[in-house]
């Protein structure tokens, strides 16, 4: 099974566009694993709006779109690289460069920070940065600008 989700990077959060790949050894196991994935399908939704599919469709069927988008995609997956790597810079003068290691080497659009539930409330009302209680933050959201702030903040609650 292979899955893939077109919510963020076709922006289409609300639709909840996606794909759930199937791989069987035979057409037999196949035709199976399909009646039990329409039997699920007709439980969970039974008839998904069409807009988003069709949206993301619209796009990946025309060249020019397609291009558009890989180029929008790939200056997000830049832009997100380069703020995890600045991240990680801007808490080495705080000695924690190799605690937060991981934070750069990761991939997508959220972090999981490793920060306590604790430390996340205090970033929360301490510093004002807000983060799931898991520790999951948002690098999409980051401005380049504030992660020396950040930096300090996180910095700071770990400390204690």
């Amino acid at each position: 099974l292979v899955t893939s989700s077109c919510s963020k990077n076709f922006g289409l959060y609300r639709d909840r566009v996606g794909a759930l790949i199937v791989c069987a050894q035979n057409a037999e196991k196949l035709t199976d694993l399909r009646s039990q994935l329409a039997f699920l399908a007709r439980n969970l939704w039974s008839t998904p709006p069409a807009h988003g599919a069709e949206v993301v469709a619209a796009i990946l069927g025309d060249s020019e779109l397609k291009g558009l988008w890989q180029e929008e995609v790939e200056g997000m997956r830049s832009r997100i690289a380069s703020l995890r790597i600045g991240l990680v810079e801007a808490l080495a003068p705080h000695g924690l460069a190799e605690r937060f290691a991981h934070v750069g080497a990761q991939r997508g659009m959220f972090s999981y920070t490793g920060l306590s539930p604790q430390q996340v409330a205090r970033l929360r009302d301490e510093h004002a940065v807000y983060l799931v209680s898991s520790g999951r933050a948002n690098v999409a959201g980051l401005d380049a600008r504030r992660l020396d702030r950040l930096a300090q903040a996180i910095a700071q609650v770990c400390a204690d």
